[in-house]
C-alpha cells in the first residue's frame, strides 16, 4: 500500500529508493545484457544512467519495473520488489520512454484523465493535476485538441505529464527531451529538478548525450556492455580519472600546456612564468568532461578485457 504523502518524507530518509546489487540478465540466447551491477539511489536523486545503446539502460529499467525476471541478483524500489510485487512498484513509479504510447483519438486532456483513472486518481483531483501540468509544460492551448493533431514535441511534453499524473515517487525517463525544442527542454529540465528538489522525487534518467547529462544530473552510472563502470557525482568520476586539473597558459611564446593538483596553484605558476619574463595573454583551467571520463573508462576497460 502506498505510504500517505504526509509520510513519505521521513520513509525515504530511512532508506534509498532504488537499492539494486548484483543485478544481472541473461537471455535466452545466452546474451548477457546486464553484468552484475549495484547502486543505491536516495531521494531526490536526478540520476544518469549513461551508455550507448544496446549499454544495458532498457533492460535496466524493464527490471527495476518488473517486466523482466533478473537471472541473478536483486532489486527494490521503495522498499518493493519488482520480481514479487509488480504492482506495488507500478502504484509508486512513473516511467516515460523515448517512444510513449497514447491514444491519438482522445485529447490531451482525455489522455491524462483516462491514465489518472486506471491509478485511482479522484476525477475533480485528477482535473486539477491534468490542467497543472498542461500549463506547466506549455500544452494548456492543445489540452482540447486531439493527440493526433500533436507534433512530436508535444507528445513527448505530454507523454512526461501522463507519468507524472498520479505522483509517482520514482521517475524511470529514457531519452525525456528527444525531439524537443531548446525552450520545451528548458521546460522538462525545469520540471525535473524541481520534482527532484522539492518533492523529493528519485529520477532515474537514461541517455546516451553525455553532454546533456551533464548539465542536470547530480549523480552518474557509467554503463558498457551491460558492466557499471563507474558510479558517483562529477567530482568522484574526475578524481578517479584525473587527479589534477590541465591548465593552458598563452604568452608571447605561445600556448603551454600544464598539469596541477588544484585550482590554488594557478596563481603561483602565472607568478613563476612572469617572474621568467613571460608575457601572459591568456589562462583557461579545463576539467574533464563527462564524455573524456566516459571514454577513458571504456579504454581502461577495452585494454583489461586484452589482457
Amino acid at each position: 500500500m502506498l505510504l500517505p504523502k504526509r509520510l513519505r518524507s521521513s520513509y525515504n530518509q530511512l532508506m534509498d529508493t532504488i537499492v539494486i546489487k548484483e543485478l544481472t540478465k541473461i537471455y535466452q540466447d545466452g546474451k548477457k545484457a546486464l553484468d552484475s551491477i549495484s547502486l543505491s539511489l536516495p531521494a531526490g536523486e536526478i540520476y544518469g544512467f549513461l551508455g550507448p545503446n544496446g549499454a544495458g539502460k532498457t533492460t535496466t529499467v524493464k527490471l527495476a519495473c518488473g517486466m523482466l525476471l533478473p537471472s541473478g541478483g536483486s532489486c527494490l524500489i521503495t522498499g518493493a520488489d519488482p520480481a514479487r510485487e509488480p504492482h506495488r512498484v507500478h502504484a509508486r513509479c512513473g516511467v516515460l520512454t523515448e517512444h510513449a504510447q497514447m491514444y491519438d483519438q482522445l485529447t490531451g486532456l482525455e489522455n491524462l484523465l483516462f491514465y489518472a483513472a486506471l491509478f485511482g486518481v479522484p476525477q475533480d483531483e485528477a482535473r486539477r493535476r491534468a490542467q497543472r501540468w498542461l500549463a506547466e509544460l506549455a500544452l494548456s492551448d492543445a489540452g482540447e485538441k486531439k493527440l493526433a493533431s500533436y507534433s512530436t514535441g508535444m507528445r513527448q511534453k505530454l507523454s512526461l505529464a501522463r507519468v507524472l499524473i498520479h505522483e509517482p515517487e520514482v521517475l524511470f525517463l529514457d531519452e525525456p527531451t528527444s525531439g524537443l525544442d531548446p525552450e520545451s527542454t528548458q521546460k522538462v529540465h525545469n520540471v525535473i529538478q524541481s520534482l527532484a528538489r522539492e518533492s523529493g522525487v528519485t529520477i532515474f534518467l537514461c541517455t546516451h548525450q553525455l553532454k546533456y547529462a551533464q548539465e542536470i544530473c547530480t549523480r552518474f552510472g557509467l554503463l558498457d556492455n551491460g558492466r557499471l563502470l563507474a558510479d558517483g557525482t562529477l567530482k568522484e568520476l574526475r578524481a578517479r580519472i584525473s587527479p589534477g586539473i590541465r591548465v593552458s597558459i598563452q604568452t608571447g611564446a605561445g600556448t603551454s600546456e600544464f598539469s596541477l593538483s588544484a585550482r590554488e596553484e594557478i596563481p603561483a605558476l602565472v607568478s613563476r612564468l612572469v617572474s621568467e619574463g613571460a608575457q601572459i595573454y591568456g589562462v583557461s583551467a579545463t576539467l574533464p568532461s563527462l564524455e573524456d571520463i566516459y571514454f577513458k573508462l571504456t579504454e581502461e576497460t577495452a585494454g583489461e578485457d586484452r589482457s
